[in-house]
C-alpha cells in the first residue's frame, strides 16, 4: 500500500515537474515571438524610413528642379518684355500722346 501511495505522489510530482517545465518553455516562446515581433517590425520602419527620406529627397529634387523651370521662364519673359520695351518705348509713347491728342480735338 505504501508503494502505491509512494507511486502516487510521484507521478503527482513528475506531473507537476512536467507541468512547470512546460510553462517555463511557454514563457520562452511567448519571449522569443515577441522579440522576433519587435525585430519584424524594427525592420520593417526602418526600411518605411528610408523610403520615405529617398521619396522625400527625390520629391524636393523635383520641386528644385520645377523651381528652377520657372525662374527661368520668367527671367525669359522679363527679358523679351525688357526687349520689347526698349525697342517700342518711343513709338508706344508716341501713339499715346496722339490717341489722347487725337480724343481731345
Amino acid at each position: 500500500m505504501e508503494n502505491m501511495i509512494k507511486k502516487i505522489v510521484d507521478a503527482d510530482n513528475e506531473a507537476k515537474a512536467m507541468e512547470e517545465s512546460a510553462l517555463k518553455e511557454k514563457e520562452e516562446l511567448a519571449k522569443k515571438i515577441d522579440e522576433e515581433t519587435q525585430k519584424i517590425y524594427d525592420s520593417y520602419m526602418k526600411d518605411a524610413l528610408e523610403t520615405v527620406k529617398r521619396n522625400d529627397s527625390l520629391e524636393e529634387k523635383k520641386a528644385e528642379k520645377l523651381w528652377e523651370e520657372i525662374q527661368n521662364k520668367q527671367k525669359s519673359a522679363h527679358i523679351k518684355l525688357q526687349s520689347d520695351y526698349e525697342q517700342n518705348c518711343d513709338k508706344w509713347v508716341d501713339a499715346i500722346v496722339s490717341r489722347t491728342l487725337d480724343t481731345n480735338s
